[in-house]
């Protein structure tokens, strides 16, 4: 097959694959892939998703929370509530101040009434589940009481995040709980909640930690409601990397608060997803202080969000073909390349090159992509192909602007795809580790300007003293990997950090 350079300039310049950033991404809902992952939450088999920055967590929620909402009322009868949303880092930060004053039995408190809230606002509230819930006033009544009687006032009118957070704060500040051991040997603690306006006391048992006043009436009512309406709820939260200060003690005391409040507000109608990167959740639940809940949120945990090379294929050929003069310029079958894998390959391959550099004993194309975008620990994510791919989009452009009377065999040549994972690997350098990972920097930026092969030897030589620590963090983040006896910077931060091929 054969292409005129003039009408590639006139398809290639229009070609788009999306945003690599879920929130922006206008093809998510037509282009989606849907994971293993995908099907076990939306069979309600997981409850916490963990993946690294990239790998689709943000999507797979904006999935659910635009796409999905009415097919899951209509099809599983399942209500979506939703928190945190792309402006919501913003809005959190700012409440830092108030954040820190609290402890992280308070946090449980917040993050219980947050819950609350949400269920009142986007269900309870919402004018779309009315004649649902119509013959249940009752019920509604009964858990306004409990509300109340937990000192939770009612939220009046509708309110936007910002001032549910300064609610759910300000509610919590009239919640007074205490607390008693009443043996050293016993483990389990007695808790004691102090009433405000009467002084009585209400005595509940719990493993351990404080629990805001009647939280169990509050479940046990919007349980109730659900029940009677033969109705799920699904409290989904996002954007947990975003929304405190990173590394900070208050994130982890809000993140491990949170985790324990799946257990505390879940039911067998009420499900709290929380989507949350992998490495937080590494953090929180190996720290010092232990994590006493873990199994109970480990069981209802999803796989890691990983992509393989099919996937990855399907993905990248999902986003070219929805540009339907393409499709119509290679002539792909829609029905062909939505069952067959074999099809899809050949269907890849009038767009890009067999292999991107030259030789026999060449990879493949998409081997090549999936092995130049994998970090130290082979993790591979869609952010960042779509990134790569955008960015070969627009040097293909100029270089058939070039020789604008010319023919190609494909859509995208070599060069452009070269110069695409030039262009991520400078960008992964700057945006995801420089911006995410400032504590360690002074140690990854040593690496500049060495070969990409090193020996044990020679990292002890760069760092010298502590070397093994700094090492262990390198491999924990993926900016190196280790194999027998050497160490590799991956092909993804090479370029942007001016590694060179050889050993050392």
């Amino acid at each position: 097959m054969s292409f005129k350079n003039k009408d590639l300039i006139n398809l290639v310049g229009k070609i788009e694959l999306g945003n690599s950033v879920a929130e922006e991404d206008t093809l998510l809902e037509e282009t989606r892939i849907e994971t293993s992952v995908f099907n076990d939450l939306l069979n309600d088999r997981v409850d916490l998703i963990p993946g690294t920055k990239g790998s689709g967590k943000s999507a797979l929620y904006r999935i659910f929370v635009e796409f999905l909402a009415k097919p899951l009322l209509n099809q599983k009868k399942v209500i979506i509530a939703y928190g945190v949303n792309k402006q919501g880092d913003v809005v959190f930060h700012a409440f830092k101040k108030e954040f820190e004053k609290l402890s992280e039995d308070d946090l449980i408190n917040f993050w219980c009434v947050y819950l609350v809230s949400l269920a009142h606002e986007q269900f309870l509230k919402n004018h779309n589940y009315e004649r649902l819930l119509s013959k249940f006033q009752e019920e509604i009544k009964k858990f306004k009481l409990a509300c109340h009687n937990a000192k939770i006032p009612e939220i009046k009118g509708k309110k936007n995040l910002k001032e549910v957070i300064e609610w759910s704060l300000n509610a919590i500040k009239q919640i007074r709980p205490t607390f008693s051991i009443t043996t050293p040997e016993q483990t389990r603690f007695e808790l004691i909640f102090e009433k405000q306006e009467n002084k009585n006391v209400k005595e509940e048992k719990s493993s351990g930690f404080k629990l805001p006043l009647y939280v169990e009436e509050i479940k046990t009512s919007l349980d109730n409601i659900l029940t009677k309406s033969d109705l799920n709820l699904w409290l989904m939260i996002d954007k947990l990397d975003e929304i405190f200060p990173r590394r900070t003690d208050l994130e982890k005391k809000a993140l491990r608060a949170l985790l324990r409040v799946i257990k505390i507000f879940s039911s067998s109608r009420i499900k709290i997803k929380v989507f949350l990167r992998d490495d937080i959740l590494n953090d929180i639940v190996k720290s010092k202080e232990g994590f006493t809940a873990l199994d109970h949120i480990t069981s209802k945990q999803s796989d890691t969000l990983r992509w393989d090379k099919n996937q990855i294929l399907d993905l990248v050929l999902k986003r070219f073909l929805s540009n339907t003069i393409l499709s119509r310029m290679i002539d792909a079958d829609s029905e062909k390349v939505a069952s067959s894998q074999t099809y899809r390959k050949k269907v890849f391959y009038k767009i890009f090159p067999k292999s991107v550099n030259k030789g026999k004993r060449q990879s493949d194309t998409i081997s090549w992509l999936y092995a130049r975008v994998a970090d130290g620990n082979n993790v591979v994510t869609p952010r960042d192909i779509i990134y790569l791919l955008t960015s070969s989009i627009k040097k293909q452009f100029d270089l058939l602007k070039k020789e604008p009377q010319g023919k190609s065999e494909i859509i995208i040549n070599p060069e452009a795809i070269k110069y695409g994972h030039d262009q991520l690997s400078l960008y992964k350098v700057t945006t995801f580790l420089k911006a995410e990972f400032p504590h360690i920097w002074k140690n990854i930026e040593k690496l500049s300007g060495k070969k990409a092969e090193l020996s044990l030897s020679s990292l002890r030589k760069n760092y010298g003293k502590g070397y093994q620590k700094v090492i262990s963090d390198l491999i924990s983040i993926g900016v190196l990997s280790k194999r027998k006896n050497k160490y590799i910077i991956p092909f993804l931060y090479r370029k942007g950090l001016g590694v060179t091929q050889g050993k050392a």
